[in-house]
């Protein structure tokens, strides 16, 4: 395997709070990886960093071996990195069709056309309601769209913000079956996760954030059993 992302020393602030503490990791091609720790420990600023939709203050993040701090977050897409954000934030007011041509913009007619026939292989509700405002489907629909839309762009590295967040149990499973397939068909994974369990229980590494900074890393599997992990995170 080869490195695909590399952070060093990531600090991200919001004017005098200091969301991100210097923290580094890496991500090597193939794998799913996740970052889990409490509300505000600064997950979902990592992955709004690496997307480029706010500059770092300080470090240095880079992708397929180049930096990529400072590059608009479309033309990071382009390169091969897509980011589904906490919250899904389809576009409520238009067709399923319409938000997963929005998710392909950087590629081409004849490119989507194939990539939509795969995304619908992952996702046949989708295609059940392609004509269906997605303001009126449900969450875990909603869901399903936002991961679609995602995937539309065919990125190298795919980063997944709370995809659990607000589904009943058998939709979480479903998502995270999904989440295995993609990674089974060569998508990396970048996974920011409440439901720690779910998360490490598929994940190659983790690691643990608390207010900024990483206190604690390893295989999913050792994550999963360690007992300060299992206190603070898996209600053990």
């Amino acid at each position: 395997m080869s490195k695909i992302l590399s952070v060093r020393d990531l600090h991200v602030s919001y004017g005098a709070i200091k969301a991100v503490r210097g923290i580094s990791f890496d991500i090597e091609e193939g794998e799913i990886v996740t970052l889990i720790g409490a509300n505000g420990a600064g997950k979902s600023s990592t992955l709004n960093c690496i997307a480029g939709l706010f500059r770092p203050v300080g470090g240095e993040v880079e992708f397929k071996g180049q930096s990529i701090v400072g590059v608009k977050p479309h033309k990071i897409v382009e390169r091969g990195l897509a980011l589904c954000p906490e919250g899904r934030r389809v576009f409520t007011r238009m067709s399923v069709a319409e938000n997963l041509d929005m998710g392909g913009y950087t590629r081409s007619d004849d490119e989507n056309a194939k990539t939509l026939e795969v995304v619908y292989e992952h996702f046949p509700r989708l295609r059940e309601r392609v004509g269906q405002f997605a303001g009126t489907m449900s969450g875990g629909e909603q869901q399903m769209l936002a991961m679609g839309r995602a995937l539309m762009s065919r990125p190298d590295l795919l980063m997944l913000d709370e995809p659990s967040m607000g589904l009943a149990p058998i939709l979480v499973d479903e998502i995270f079956s999904i989440i295995k397939e993609l990674n089974k068909l060569g998508t990396t994974i970048l996974l920011v996760e409440q439901n720690a369990s779910m998360a490490l229980s598929i994940a190659d590494r983790g690691y643990v954030l608390e207010t900024g900074t990483i206190s604690k890393t390893g295989t999913g599997a050792a994550l999963l059993h360690d007992d300060d992990v299992k206190r603070a995170y898996l209600g053990g």
